[in-house]
């Protein structure tokens, strides 16, 4: 992770984005800052554009206009695989693997946060005992705390999180909060998107609104 220096640039930052669909903008055109340490809170109702702008972050979508940089380098694929971990509103697990062999298989293709192991991360989001169970076979909220169990485990500074307190209890939002928290006090950053009740994680943050149409 990143070392917590006034000094160093932004570890994501936007400038002049702007996406359209069908000639139709949904967001833009935007800048922003996220600095080590810091939260991101995007707030928006439905279609206001929310998950569009994780994905153009992410690299999932082209934007129409504007750039990315991370850490102050041009956000290229390489360096985004790198640098980003995206936590969506699908699961992103493969059905007929377990929820361990889940982990390890994201493990091997992305790499993993220092000394931390995929078994152990089960046991952190709640899911010990699920280790040989099918993913297919999990409730929706297993299945997000399968995929918060990824997130800990990817060893990427910027966090891009969607609506990550959906499908969890109490307990599972106090859990994002606990991660959130552990991951900025580690040196890095998280971009959250909400338009709930629980709207923030307890951690320095700043605040993006998105309004218009659907996106």
């Amino acid at each position: 992770m990143p070392d917590l220096n006034p000094s160093a640039p932004p570890l994501l930052a936007a400038r002049g984005l702007s996406f359209a669909r069908n000639d139709a903008p949904v967001f833009g055109p935007l800048s922003f800052d996220v600095d080590a340490g810091e939260a991101l809170l995007v707030r928006g109702g439905n279609g206001a554009g929310k998950t569009t702008l994780l994905r153009v972050l992410a690299g999932l979508l082209r934007a129409d206009a504007g750039n990315v940089d991370l850490d102050g380098r041009s956000a290229r694929a390489g360096l985004r695989a790198r640098f980003v971990a995206y936590l969506g509103h699908l699961p992103a697990a493969k059905a007929d693997l377990t929820a361990l062999e889940n982990l390890d298989f994201l493990c091997g293709l992305h790499g993993r946060r220092r000394a931390q192991l995929p078994v152990n991360a089960l046991g952190i989001v709640g899911l010990a005992g699920y280790e040989d169970t099918l993913a297919r076979q999990l409730s929706a909220g297993q299945k997000k705390r399968l995929s918060l169990a990824r997130l800990w485990l990817s060893p990427a500074p910027v966090w891009l999180l969607d609506e990550p307190y959906a499908n969890l209890d109490l307990e599972g939002i106090e859990l994002v909060n606990r991660m959130v928290q552990a991951h900025l006090r580690d040196g890095g950053a998280a971009l959250v998107t909400t338009h709930g009740a629980y709207a923030a994680p307890p951690v320095r943050t700043k605040e993006l609104v998105l309004g218009g149409g659907d996106g």
